[in-house]
């Protein structure tokens, strides 16, 4: 039998790189141990793109049909004007299903169940619980859990988001690694859903502000009512805005929300309704644009994973592609290395360095672009959607969106 055979991994984080990670290690013959600081998995959340070399990594998971099972009945992105009428659009099967909207789009809840419910049978999870510290040596990790009684692990992976714990415990505060971008987003699911004829609808304002309304999937009732008609289930609403730094408890939901009123009051459109929403939303999220910036990810037997470690920041599209990519990479690597992890680690950082790197570079303009600052460059930003999907630029433009199939996956044993 394997060395590796008899390792035990310790993954903080349920969201989406954690489960994928413990797919690909159960298969490999290690021991997976998830612990997640929630209940259970936490539902609703925006939506995510599974775009390039990523769905190869789900159709190597076998989870693809379930995925697009699930997937959002979006048509395009549009931008709309304070009457609701859109001025410009890109549909979504334009750049090969690689545009502003890819062709799979899935809420984060849903593939985060779905990965959940592939592994549950072989993979332990611990659920409302948190690492409270870490002590590591030659012989292994020492975790010492919120809740559970303490346990030893070979490796500790973390893959908990940009505010890491394991990162902070491992390799210093945060300050030294998030790098904010100037402004702040927010999401929530609607009580109702809100047909936008399944365009995923975006109202920019004056003041370096949006808000936006995506379409939600439709459940096998709706698709067999009427196959052909896009409908709305689930939608969500978000909100981004341009911002010096904000002083807040990112625990003070009710902070958050106070924020966001404050920043959209007397906007138009159908931001009233949204705002209205808003204060009985379960799943509302907010915090900045940023990213996670480091030389390297692993220090010992722990390592970092997706956002906690390369996070490229919502406006790139490519997180969720960048976890579920990481996770089969680092996965593969503990394999490929019969469970060393010091060889491992380090062909990890390697093999997906490049990758990283371009999956963090900000689509032309960067936050200015995203949040135009006035009447005038918001209509340049529209004429430039416009222009975008013209025939004569579309193959130069298609290049702009190919960075999610910029890495050749390898072929693990």
């Amino acid at each position: 039998m394997s060395v590796h055979r008899t390792k035990t991994v310790l993954i903080s984080g349920a969201g989406i790189a954690g489960p994928a990670l413990a797919f690909w290690l159960r298969r490999y013959g290690f021991e997976p141990t998830v612990v997640e600081r929630a209940g259970a998995p936490r539902p609703g959340g925006q939506a995510v793109d599974v775009r390039g070399a990523a769905r190869d990594v789900v159709d190597r998971m076998g989870i693809m049909s379930e995925v697009r099972r699930l997937s959002l009945d979006e048509r395009g992105f549009a931008y709309v004007e304070q009457s609701g009428r859109q001025v410009a659009w890109m549909p979504a099967d334009h750049f090969g299903g690689e545009g502003i909207v890819a062709e799979i789009e899935i809420n984060r809840g849903d593939l985060s169940r779905v990965l959940y419910e592939a592994t549950r049978d072989e993979v332990e999870y611990l659920f409302d619980d948190s690492i409270h510290e870490l002590v590591q040596d030659d012989a292994g990790v020492k975790v010492t859990f919120l809740r559970h009684a303490p346990r030893t692990f070979d490796l500790v992976i973390g893959a908990d988001g940009v505010h890491s714990r394991v990162r902070a415990l491992a390799f210093g505060d945060e300050s030294s690694f998030v790098r904010p971008l100037g402004a702040y987003h927010a999401y929530f699911t609607l009580p109702h859903p809100v047909d936008t004829g399944g365009w995923f609808e975006m109202y920019s304002l004056p003041g370096r502000r949006m808000a936006a309304i995506r379409p939600g999937a439709r459940t096998d009732s709706d698709r067999a009512g009427d196959p052909d008609r896009p409908h709305p289930h689930g939608s969500t609403a978000m909100f981004s805005f341009a911002s010096a730094e904000l002083d807040y408890d990112r625990r003070d939901v009710e902070r958050q929300k106070q924020i966001l009123a404050e920043t959209f009051a007397g906007a138009g459109w159908r931001v009233p309704l949204l705002l209205d929403a808003m204060w009985h939303a379960p799943d509302f999220y907010f915090d900045a644009f940023c990213q996670v910036q480091m030389d390297r990810w692993a220090t010992g037997r722990t390592a970092l994973l997706g956002d906690a470690g390369y996070s490229p920041s919502p406006l790139t599209g490519l997180g969720t592609s960048l976890a579920l990519v990481g996770a089969y990479v680092l996965a593969g690597e503990l394999a490929a290395a019969d469970g060393d992890h010091r060889v491992a680690f380090a062909r990890y950082q390697d093999e997906l360095r490049d990758y990283v790197r371009q999956c963090q570079r900000l689509p032309p303009g960067g936050i200015g672009g995203f949040l135009p600052a006035g009447r005038h460059k918001i209509w340049l930003r529209n004429r430039s959607m416009r222009l975008m999907t013209s025939r004569p630029l579309r193959r130069l433009v298609a290049r702009v969106f190919a960075t999610a199939d910029s890495i050749t996956l390898k072929r693990y044993p």
